[in-house]
């Protein structure tokens, strides 16, 4: 129930107004919703009662999405995580809810480096297996997010068999956008190369030129209208049940500053091998040089 020396309630004494320091930076105070929230949860928590729960967890969400100044801290403060952790081996409106929590915790980098040792990794990757579309969704955009830039949650999370959990969903809800795009971009966090939800990335299927291959493209925006990158990620089947997933980025020039290039200079860059390129020619108009791969993962995975 969190730690024994930090107290429930957090209470903040304005001093009194001076007209000279109206300009200044005003000290901070604590928002009493959240605090009374986050003490509520600390003593309910334990008892999983979700119809006491879920609205304290609502006001804990909406002050975390608001980004409300000093309230992930806070909640690292609380000692709430391994609470949440509990209320996600729950069932029903409780556990979605702190699905829904969890995911928008882990994009505070002061929150999510607290996840390993709260017990959440092993919840949400319970989680993953679950029917609900909605749960699933929140539940990989946790581990995505979470392991964007953490290398001791992203080995945590492969030692623990994220990705044939993700390679699962993949496969299941083959229809599901939303959930596809989570899938992938949780499995390239997963690999080590950062991808953002800012990014833009945009994803679609691709074709496969091996029996029992699935290929996604992830197009990022142009930068400055010159320069993209390509994401290509691949999963095989090359067992009953056993899949290996490669990851690969590449960056690739613009037709417009292709041709500008080739009228300024002289010189002459000889295309790449058609089998080393041909599933990503799909998204130039002409056959433009590449550069080789900057990043490339492979994980084999059971499923």
């Amino acid at each position: 129930m969190g730690h024994p020396n930090i107290p429930l309630m957090y209470r903040y004494t304005r001093p009194p107004r001076d007209k000279h320091r109206s300009r200044r930076l005003q000290p901070y105070t604590p928002n009493d919703n959240l605090n009374n929230a986050l003490g509520a949860i600390r003593v309910l928590g334990l008892e999983l009662i979700a119809d006491e729960l879920v609205p304290h967890l609502n006001t804990v969400l909406i002050s975390i999405k608001d980004r409300n100044k000093g309230a992930a801290e806070q909640v690292v403060i609380s000692g709430i995580l391994p609470i949440l952790s509990l209320c996600l081996r729950h069932t029903g409106a409780l556990r979605l809810i702190t699905a829904k929590l969890v995911a928008e915790l882990a994009k505070e980098s002061v929150v999510r480096k607290g996840f390993g040792d709260a017990g959440l990794v092993t919840a949400l990757l319970g989680a993953l297996t679950s029917p609900d579309q909605e749960l699933l969704l929140h539940t990989v955009r946790s581990v995505s997010r979470m392991s964007y830039d953490s290398p001791k949650l992203q080995e945590l999370l492969l030692r623990r068999g994220a990705v044939p959990r993700l390679v699962a969903i993949l496969f299941r809800f083959p229809d599901k956008e939303a959930l596809e795009e989570a899938c992938l971009l949780g499995l390239c966090n997963l690999s080590g190369m950062g991808v953002s939800e800012e990014a833009g990335v945009t994803w679609e299927r691709g074709a496969s030129v091996r029996p029992g291959e699935s290929v996604f493209h992830g197009v990022s925006p142009h930068t400055c209208g010159f320069t993209s990158s390509v994401t290509l990620v691949r999963v095989c089947q090359w067992a009953p049940g056993q899949y290996a997933v490669s990851i690969e980025v590449v960056q690739r020039c613009s037709s417009s500053f292709w041709s500008l290039h080739r009228k300024q200079t002289a010189r002459w860059f000889p295309l790449p091998s058609v089998g080393s390129c041909s599933n990503l020619c799909k998204f130039s108009k002409r056959n433009i040089p590449r550069t080789k791969s900057l990043k490339t993962r492979m994980f084999h995975t059971f499923l």
